[in-house]
């Protein structure tokens, strides 16, 4: 492809690299090795969330690469640079979860602030852990330069004694350990069998669940989300990526021209078909945020209840993400869904083209049941469900996808950190029917908001996972399942009605009613409320302080500022 010309001196780049002025700035970029002809090209910015910290983004510097050539082919120069990442399944179960989510927002600010730095002039994101996700596409709806996001890729599955095995098989095992079914060195065998390649977690958990909204929403290519990490043909879809991003650099196709309520329409709904991550009841609206939609978790809930579940999908069906991939990936899933009415198929994306037509051709293939027709769903409300009612007037979250159990009635047992109960599932000190409660959990409160799959996966490994309930203003994994409630809302830090709950108090939970409840007068609330007196926590210096004095309610995605709203300039106009 020849290369294009472009007008610098309508992209940001120009503050850098044009004019007698500029001529410093363009010595550090000789110095880099860079000649006249490629400084006078487009700068785009190719983030990844590299490191070592984790399989799941050990993969994406040789991606980077692959995208950095395609920027080059279709005429761009591509500067590389990394941000940071927390992996779940690392930090999960100790206080190094509250950096998870505070990661979101750090990870989206740290790619604004390289962009706005260097005036670069678009934006190609790689990302593999759950929050890094909607972190980078948090970033390039902010600053809405022309954007195309790529997932890292999943993990391949385990295999154990003949079925294939993740890692929420691991977390479990520590629940059947603790039990007594399952011995030391059988645990052993299954850890160090489990997580057999890079990529991220390989169920339908957070990280898939944001890599297929990617697809869903049009921010990534069609098919970009399906092939795990190992694969070659991720290259292939890296260096698409790069070339995408210059064809949207030439038509001026915008991030903020793709997200659109109707986009996020179509991204929930694809999380409610394959029985996602209850985090995007979380990450949707924060995407929202961005673009200035009013779209919070009632909004998401809403479209999750209209939606059937279709993928059969772990933690709460049978397959992971390269099975889905086997048999046609997101397309498949998307074309069903969109023949059946259930996505805006007009909906413009990273291709310049819209969904409907990104979708001619593929055909729903026969003799495979990953994926079942939207007219024969597993079931015909989706997999992630609201709920609402006096112990959670902002509303919480519960992923209900392969769960018998949906309504439960039972008294409290009262946990004021996720340890506390932690060891109290481990020493077996619950009764069946029991509704364990974690609050000061949340966004504020944790601070940080962690997840409890530690918890939930050790209470399924002892077998009383659909025997008891368990809710938090914390958040929950995308591999957590059971009749678990996440998001409760307002969290307990602000003196919500989870932080007024006794030992014994009776609460009510009725999914597929949509329903959460309390059996205490408005009257007894309210007397509770007035003897309530806030928590202090240890977090009084350094990031999460920092993030607790600025994060907002989960019912609004938890998000640090005040989202275009508040904008009087776009970066991309600068």
């Amino acid at each position: 492809m020849p290369d294009r010309k472009f007008d610098k001196s309508r992209l940001p780049s120009r503050h850098v690299s044009v004019g007698p002025d500029r001529a410093p700035h363009r010595s550090y970029l000789y110095a880099m090795g860079l000649d006249e002809g490629e400084i006078a090209k487009p700068f785009v910015g190719v983030a990844t969330t590299w490191n070592e910290a984790a399989p799941c983004n050990i993969t994406l510097m040789r991606q980077a690469q692959a995208v950095k050539r395609g920027v080059a082919a279709a005429g761009g120069m591509a500067r590389e640079f990394t941000t940071i990442t927390v992996t779940d399944g690392i930090a999960m179960g100790h206080a190094g979860m509250k950096s998870s989510l505070a990661s979101r927002d750090l990870i989206a600010d740290s790619v604004e602030l390289t962009i706005r730095g260097h005036s670069y002039d678009a934006l190609v994101g790689l990302a593999g852990c759950d929050k890094s996700l909607p972190g980078l596409m948090m970033a390039m709806v902010r600053l809405n330069v022309p954007s195309v996001f790529m997932y890292g890729g999943s993990i391949l599955p385990g295999r154990f004694k003949g079925k294939d095995v993740t890692v929420v098989d691991v977390f479990e095992a520590v629940g059947k350990h603790s039990a007594g079914t399952m011995d030391l060195q059988t645990l052993t065998d299954l850890e160090a069998v489990a997580c057999p390649s890079a990529g991220s977690c390989g169920g339908q958990f957070t990280a898939n669940t944001m890599a297929c909204v990617s697809e869903a929403i049009g921010l990534a290519l069609p098919g970009s989300s399906g092939a795990p990490a190992p694969y070659e043909s991720r290259d292939q879809f890296a260096e698409a990526s790069g070339r995408a991003v210059m064809d949207l650099l030439a038509s001026g196709l915008r991030p903020r021209m793709i997200v659109t309520r109707q986009a996020l329409e179509n991204a929930a709904t694809v999380v409610a078909a394959s029985g996602g991550s209850t985090n995007a009841a979380l990450h949707l609206p924060a995407l929202a945020n961005e673009v200035g939609i009013d779209f919070d978790l009632h909004e998401v809930a809403r479209i999750f209840r209209r939606t059937p579940y279709i993928a059969d999908l772990k933690p709460g069906g049978r397959y992971v993400a390269k099975d889905m991939y086997d048999v046609g990936g997101m397309p498949v899933l998307m074309r069903t869904l969109l023949d059946a009415g259930f996505l805006h198929g007009d909906c413009i994306t990273v291709t310049g083209k819209t969904i409907a037509e990104n979708l001619n051709g593929v055909v729903f293939p026969a003799n495979q049941d990953v994926i079942r027709p939207a007219t024969a769903p597993l079931s015909t409300t989706g997999g992630v469900v609201g709920l609402r009612g006096n112990l959670a007037p902002q509303g919480a979250i519960v992923k209900i996808a392969g769960l018998k159990h949906q309504v439960h009635v039972g008294p409290a047992r009262v946990f004021d950190c996720e340890k506390d109960c932690f060891d109290a599932v481990q020493a077996r000190h619950y009764k069946d029917g029991d509704v364990l409660v974690i609050r000061y959990e949340g966004p504020r409160g944790g601070p940080g908001m962690p997840e409890m799959l530690s918890t939930t996966a050790a209470l399924y490994g002892q077998g009383a996972g659909e025997t008891l309930a368990l809710i938090t203003d914390g958040r929950f994994s995308g591999g957590t399942r059971g009749l678990c409630i996440g998001h409760v809302g307002p969290e307990a830090a602000v003196g919500g009605p989870i932080a007024l709950l006794k030992d014994g108090d009776i609460i009510r939970i009725n999914a597929p009613e949509g329903t959460i409840s309390v059996d205490l007068s408005d009257a007894e609330l309210a007397k509770r409320r007035a003897e309530w007196r806030p928590r202090t926590t240890d977090y009084n210096s350094g990031a999460l302080w920092r993030y607790a004095q600025t994060v907002g309610d989960a019912e609004k995605g938890a998000v640090t500022h005040p989202g275009s709203r508040a904008e009087t300039h776009v970066y991309a106009d600068i």
